[in-house]
């Protein structure tokens, strides 16, 4: 358990906020810290208590048992980020009606069931992450690479989106550019976990040596391993969650969900501030018709080397109006499915397939 304590000034909230990490660290420059940073960004225009708390390992029982303690000790509200949560909050809501949660990637399970329920007590946020993904491959592939690689870290269903959508925008940005079929070639694998990992790094390691050129790194701090290959063989980095471009050079643009934003928003909705409202009992998706999702534009974080931000504008707002779509054209099954069979799909050469895109699976 790690904690930290109020800050700010102007108004000072009753209860406690409190934050419980998944499989990550909190600084693991990817979700828990962009959850964590929302925390921190409410608790600079409003004080109130906020503390974070590591499970003892990644299961139910441990997440469960984190929450009750950060609840023991005076949380009222419990920001929880990641799809690993599902079945804990649906408990949790259930049995503590008097503490709210925000549950960040998921909407709460009845493992018993499979069937989801979201109590009045508990905000379920989503992201359309098959867009952000879409958005990285669009773009480096108009920015001139063709052998992209795509290193997951869990099979869930974020990152399972990320991945499909990353393979639907090369796709389409080989088809304006007016590529020929099989132009590009995608490395497609999941490390399994979260953490930056000697297998990851020698696998990242043996496809710039192969020639591929850029890697979606998709999995938390598998971002790291990726880095670390990267800068070795001069390739090039797609980071996941948060702007990565401050933890490599090697990381030409990031594939972004507001966490930051969207936790800040739900607490202010929490306290009722600057006219917001509680909206609990239900599930909000975050996309590009929101600005929930996206590439970072700053300067600093801009290292496309002919794609363009006109470009990019252009191509967002398609996906805002939805003038451009990807889910309807992913496999049906594609949550449930093995991800060789989704990915092979798209990548294949039968109905439905990605005509200028080949997968290579590794598992």
């Amino acid at each position: 358990m790690l904690a930290g304590c109020g800050g700010g000034s102007q108004v000072e909230l009753d209860g406690r906020v409190a934050l419980i990490t998944d499989l990550g660290d909190i600084d693991d420059k990817s979700f828990n810290q962009g959850s964590w940073e929302g925390v921190l960004a409410f608790n600079e225009q409003y004080r109130v208590d906020h503390q974070y708390y590591k499970p003892s390992e990644g299961t139910n029982a441990a997440y469960i048992e984190s929450i009750e303690l950060a609840i023991d000790q005076g949380a009222t509200i419990v920001v929880t980020p990641g799809f690993l949560f599902e079945v804990a909050v649906h408990e949790m809501q259930i049995k503590h009606p008097e503490v709210r949660f925000i549950l960040l990637d998921a909407a709460p399970k009845n493992p018993e069931t499979d069937e989801y329920y979201t109590a009045p007590n508990t905000a379920s946020i989503l992201y359309a992450e098959e867009q952000s993904g879409y958005l990285a491959g669009y773009g480096v592939v108009k920015d001139g690479h063709r052998k992209l690689g795509y290193m997951g870290g869990m099979s869930v269903p974020a990152v399972r989106r990320f991945g499909l959508g990353y393979l639907v925008g090369a796709h389409d940005a080989a088809v304006e550019l007016g590529l020929e079929d099989n132009a590009i070639e995608v490395k497609y694998h999941y490390t399994g976990g979260f953490d930056a990992t000697p297998e990851a790094r020698a696998k990242a390691d043996s496809w710039y040596v192969a020639g591929t050129t850029v890697i979606f790194a998709c999995g938390g701090s598998v971002g790291q391993s990726v880095m670390a290959a990267a800068g070795q063989r001069n390739g090039k980095v797609v980071g996941v969650d948060v702007d990565q471009a401050g933890d490599h050079e090697t990381v030409m643009t990031s594939a972004t969900k507001g966490l930051a934003a969207s936790v800040e928003l739900a607490l202010k909705q929490h306290y009722e501030l600057e006219g917001h409202k509680w909206e609990g009992g239900k599930t909000t998706v975050l996309d590009a018709s929101n600005d929930g999702v996206g590439l970072p534009t700053a300067e600093e974080s801009w290292r496309f080397e002919s794609f363009s931000i006109e470009e990019y504008n252009e191509i967002y707002g398609k996906l805002a109006d939805e003038s451009v779509t990807i889910i309807d054209r992913l496999p049906a099954d594609y949550l449930e499915t093995p991800q060789e069979d989704a990915a092979n799909t798209l990548g294949g050469s039968g109905e439905g397939s990605l005509a200028k895109v080949t997968v290579i699976y590794e598992g």
